[in-house]
């Protein structure tokens, strides 16, 4: 990790303005050598307001885009303010930002660092046919990216200047656009890829989805996710952009 690089904590938000105080809070106390910037993704609460008193910059969407969407206007906003690395954190306190330094540490040797759940660190855990899903998605995607994965669908990653360039001018927006297809097109494109091992916590705010039928949808509807990613036209690297 190099002291001297410019570091963009991104937080995509929607509703979080009960829980955003104290995430902030503790991106500021554990890693204080960042910025922080929450994309407000259309909300109808007080997030942007919470999130501009606890001293984060705020650009909002006027609706809501989904994840994929806040997260391309982040690595937009990354790339004009030539930030050198760029950090996915979720707004709902699942992700330790005491993390934060391990994945930066990755990008010393890869392009694109994952936070995952369960590789070995924490212990998160995932049951029945959810946990079935999403073993055969990480198992797909491992060979894909030649490496192993075992949470391809996390949301806590970490991305140097070279990719930040690559998502603010390409970057999905649909189902597992953020987790899913953008690794898929940034190993296509020849992008470098590690997993590091991290605890999560539960969420703080909203209510996760489990049951066997949302599993199989999800399951469903990652693998029609992942064929598109496979077929689609990527966009070629542009110059400069090679690590």
């Amino acid at each position: 990790m190099n002291p001297q690089q410019k570091i963009l904590i991104i937080l995509p938000a929607w509703n979080e303005s009960e829980g955003l105080p104290s995430v902030l809070k503790e991106i500021q106390t554990k890693i204080p050598f960042v910025d922080a910037l929450v994309v407000d993704d259309g909300s109808s609460d007080d997030t942007a307001r919470v999130a501009a008193e606890a001293g984060a910059t705020v650009v909002r969407l006027p609706y809501n885009l989904g994840v994929g969407g806040a997260m391309r206007l982040g690595y937009r906003y990354a790339y004009e303010h030539d930030y050198d690395v760029a950090v996915q954190i979720d707004a709902d306190g699942q992700h330790d930002p005491a993390f934060v330094p391990d994945l930066l540490k990755a990008l010393d040797t890869v392009d694109l660092a994952v936070g995952a759940r369960f590789a070995g660190v924490g212990d998160y855990t995932v049951r029945g046919p959810r946990k079935l899903a999403m073993g055969l998605l990480s198992a797909v995607l491992s060979r894909i990216a030649h490496t192993r994965l075992t949470d391809t669908t996390s949301g806590f990653r970490a991305c140097n200047r070279q990719l930040i360039e690559f998502f603010a001018h390409w970057y999905p927006v649909e189902y597992l656009g953020d987790t899913v297809e953008s690794m898929v097109g940034a190993v296509r494109c020849g992008f470098t890829v590690q997993q590091v091992p991290v605890a999560m916590r539960e969420r703080t705010t909203g209510t996760p989805s489990a049951s066997p039928v949302k599993a199989m949808v999800y399951l469903g509807r990652a693998g029609f996710v992942l064929m598109l990613a496979m077929i689609r036209r990527m966009p070629a690297r542009r110059a400069g952009s090679s690590t």
